[in-house]
């Protein structure tokens, strides 16, 4: 008889304490699959007399973090606190310097020190496991470590954010306001009271670098990672994107091309026929590009106790089974620093919004702009508002929205004629400018 896995968890949680629950409820099951039971040990959490409705009768509580990453009584260390710091940062390596397993759904933790990490688990034998630190419940690390081992990737790109979706597909569903769906989701608990690191992209960003070094063989590097977020988005942009055959998403996309690796989130235009372009409301998707392989699309819960605990628990049982995967899919020895490519010179098609000055002259101005930057129009909408001429309160024209969409081009060009057209002033405000991501 094999004996169990002692796990030791650190932090009781929405996904900690549903862990727990999870274990208890599969215990056989995970037993059978596993060829070894798996069984909670111990744990640690900030409040001991916090009602959480687990029955943790015969667990030992550690003290912290460290004391419990440091126990010989457990065979696992499972970090569900978060942050990118301490403690969990100093536990987890205690745990992997004494030949621990580890399992952690922190990804700000992985971004920063996946790196350092991933070296301790390969000198002292154990694993490092983070499928719940992108997607929760979406087995993409394992798709890219495993699943895809025998394939070079070229593109992964996805909705990695249920808080950005579910904004932007209220938007879209509704008509309303950026700032109006924030406050619904706040209220429903989507958003934290301060949204920022979500709907700027940085927790986008932080996914998407570590899925690049997954894909790409290259060391993490959030740092490389262009970053904008979606609060420049518009209802009328939705309605455009809707009639030109789009639908707009906060993706996170990296891609290899001939300049290097480029990492980039910001509102995309994605075609209403994509795979992608049908994930709505909270979900999350990774679409994945290979050499010789139609696009493959994983969608399902990117957030959640549930679906992070599953994650959690699937990253638990590889352990109990004796599976040590390298933590990037390589040795870290292997991973190559990452050639950066600029944003400047990213290629592709943009949807361009204009509040063009209705004075005479004004549509030959943009047009020649465009030009000089060689950039081709694949089409272009004027339309005043409800159809008829506005007039300002000063009895002359309001300006009119132009929606330009190009063929494929370099971002710097796209600026450069941009910044034209604003020194020519035949344009009102700032220009919006989403980028197109084609299929």
């Amino acid at each position: 008889m094999v004996a169990p896995l002692k796990l030791g968890i650190a932090g009781l949680g929405t996904v900690g304490a549903e862990l727990v629950r999870l274990i208890e409820q599969q215990g056989r099951s995970l037993s059978t699959r596993c060829g070894r039971g798996v069984r909670v040990a111990a744990v640690t959490a900030r409040s001991r007399a916090k009602k959480r409705g687990l029955d943790l009768n015969g667990v030992n509580w550690a003290k912290n973090p460290l004391a419990l990453a440091s126990d010989p009584g457990i065979d696992c260390f499972v970090e569900l606190m978060g942050g990118s710091g301490d403690p969990a940062l100093s536990a987890i390596e205690a745990a992997l310097k004494s030949g621990k397993s580890v399992v952690t759904a922190n990804k700000a933790l992985i971004a920063k020190h996946g790196l350092r990490l991933a070296n301790l688990a390969e000198s002292h034998g154990g694993a490092l496991n983070f499928e719940a630190a992108v997607g929760a419940a979406i087995p993409v690390v394992k798709t890219l470590r495993e699943g895809l081992a025998g394939t070079d990737v070229n593109r992964v790109y996805g909705i990695l954010n249920g808080t950005c979706n579910y904004i932007l597909s209220r938007m879209e569903q509704e008509g309303l306001s950026f700032a109006e769906c924030l406050k619904d989701a706040q209220r429903l608990g989507y958003a934290e009271a301060n949204p920022s690191f979500d709907v700027d992209g940085h927790d986008t960003a932080q996914k998407l670098a570590i899925l690049a070094s997954l894909a790409f063989g290259t060391k993490v590097a959030q740092s490389a990672v262009y970053v904008e977020g979606i609060s420049s988005i518009a209802p009328e942009d939705l309605r455009a994107a809707e009639q030109l055959g789009y639908r707009v998403k906060l993706l996170g996309v990296a891609v290899r091309t001939a300049k290097g690796i480029e990492q980039r989130v910001h509102p995309t235009m994605v075609p209403k026929s994509s795979s992608i372009a049908q994930v709505m409301g909270v979900t999350n998707a990774v679409t994945i590009d290979g050499e010789g392989l139609m696009p493959i699309t994983l969608v399902g819960p990117g957030a959640g106790g549930a679906a992070t605990a599953s994650a959690v628990l699937a990253d638990i049982a590889d352990v109990a089974r004796g599976i040590r995967a390298k933590p990037f899919g390589r040795p870290v020895a292997k991973l190559r620093a990452i050639q950066k490519a600029p944003m400047e010179r990213h290629e592709g098609g943009y949807y361009i919004r204009l509040m063009a000055r209705d004075l005479a002259g004004t549509a030959a101005a943009i047009a020649t702009r465009l030009a000089e930057q060689r950039i081709s129009i694949e089409s272009i909408v004027q339309r005043h508002a409800n159809g008829v001429d506005a007039t300002a309160a000063n009895g002359k024209p309001s300006p009119v929205p132009v929606i330009l969409i190009t063929y494929a081009t370099s971002e710097d060009a796209v600026y450069r004629a941009l910044h034209a057209v604003q020194r020519d002033k035949v344009i009102s405000g700032r220009p919006q400018v989403i980028r197109i991501e084609k299929n």
